[in-house]
């Protein structure tokens, strides 16, 4: 069994990751313990567990904060995954890199592929692509996903169901298009990539149609699913207004509808659509919890 390690395997995805990949692999997880922009820390690590591959999944992912603090941005999103990976290559240690839609300009009309010319405009864009083009030179393999969420840690769906619990009344932006993922999709298909030998970059999403849809589509989803559920629901109406009606500090790509048609190639499986993915989330948080073992 190889040995896999997971830096930021407590994230949102990598926990998830970790979960999945037992199956198959030695898992090895680390979080902030670990400095992965130290490059001492990294070699010493790396001799100390001599993994088989690595996923990245550490990450700084507040984009609008990142707009404050571009070094630390930087650290987390570049410095990081050049220090492992030229680490990783100094080894022969197979490395997978999870990138982000925020690499591009927003201003395409049609799905985005991998070889479609990269702009970001924002801060935590350009970090996440000078992280990319750094796992590339040494041969690795770049993910690029979108709108990433699951039942648990800070993401849209759980703010959604948190606001249509306590406001009569929502506004969500709905001129920005893209395509849903749930970490279930991702997770499972960084593991099929990482078996295919996969290298480059490689885009992956839920299915969503070759238009994607908005943010506003996604929390009338959302909604729908959590009335279906008897999720708590104070929400009556949901307005789709316009970016520039809710400005934020980072500009966010209006267009981030991704083709996929390459990872299909490569594995030979479509992606799940994205209605099916988001119902097995709101199932997860309708579902009963097995009680707290006794003291």
């Amino acid at each position: 069994m190889s040995r896999l390690w997971i830096p930021g395997g407590r994230g949102m995805l990598g926990t998830r990751l970790a979960v999945d990949a037992a199956a198959s692999h030695d898992v090895v997880v680390t979080d902030r313990d670990t400095d992965i922009t130290d490059r001492a820390a990294v070699a010493a690590f790396l001799d100390a567990h001599h993994p088989e591959c690595i996923a990245m999944c550490a990450a700084w992912t507040a984009v609008d904060q990142a707009e404050q603090e571009p070094d630390a941005a930087f650290a987390a999103n570049a410095t990081g995954p050049r220090v492992v990976a030229e680490e990783a290559a100094r080894r022969g240690i197979r490395m997978v890199h999870v990138s982000t839609d925020y690499v591009f300009d927003g201003l395409a009309d049609r799905p985005l592929t991998e070889e479609d010319p990269v702009g970001p405009v924002s801060v935590y864009g350009r970090s996440k692509l000078a992280g990319e083009r750094a796992v590339i030179e040494q041969g690795g393999l770049v993910v690029r996903t979108s709108w990433l969420y699951a039942a648990t840690h800070k993401n849209f769906v759980l703010t959604m169901l948190r606001l249509m619990a306590e406001r009569e009344q929502l506004r969500v932006v709905g001129d920005q298009r893209g395509r849903p993922t749930s970490v279930a999709t991702l997770s499972s298909a960084l593991l099929k990539l990482i078996d295919v030998g996969a290298a480059g970059v490689v885009h992956v999403a839920d299915d969503a149609g070759p238009r994607g849809i908005s943010w506003h589509d996604f929390a009338v989803a959302i909604r729908e699913g959590a009335i279906a559920r008897a999720l708590p629901m104070k929400t009556t109406a949901i307005e789709a207004i316009a970016t520039s009606d809710y400005p934020t500090p980072a500009a966010r790509p209006a267009w981030s509808v991704f083709d996929t048609a390459k990872y299909t190639r490569l594995t030979g499986e479509a992606l799940p659509p994205w209605q099916e993915r988001l119902h097995e989330v709101l199932d997860v948080l309708v579902r009963p919890h097995p009680p707290a073992p006794s003291p």
